[in-house]
């Protein structure tokens, strides 16, 4: 268990870092390789994506912290949980508010949603052990 419990952690806190990372470096370029979109150069649409982003990859770090750190562990599941399960509830609201997305996001959807749904058997399984 000890395993998969790392292993969650890791691919969690790596997607985040990556794609943290690359948004916030480049999004124009990240979130039409990524996501179809295409971002004007607005000042201030490129400063909240660098924002979200920025949050993304320190997200990403602390979980990552989580993986060598034990005292970190159960607070990097709870951050895991919150960012990805906060960005698919975020997706969701808007696919039934706005309609579905392209087939890039709707995958990104997926992820986010598989991922923090290991993350909460995680931490579930650390508050039965204890």
């Amino acid at each position: 268990m000890e395993i998969f419990k790392i292993v969650i952690l890791s691919l969690s806190g790596l997607l985040l870092l990556f794609v943290g990372a690359m948004r916030l470096s480049n999004p124009i370029k990240t979130y039409l390789k990524n996501s179809g979109i295409k971002l004007e150069n607005d000042v201030d649409l490129l400063n909240e994506m660098r924002g979200v982003s920025a949050v993304m990859l320190v997200g990403g770090i602390l979980i990552l912290l989580g993986t060598f750190i034990t005292q970190l562990t159960f607070t990097s599941f709870v951050v895991a949980i919150l960012i990805l399960l906060g960005f698919a509830i975020g997706r969701l609201l808007s696919i039934g508010l706005d309609g579905k997305p392209n087939k890039l996001i709707v995958q990104g959807l997926i992820f986010e949603l598989v991922l923090g749904a290991a993350n909460i058997f995680c931490l579930i399984t650390i508050l039965l052990k204890n």
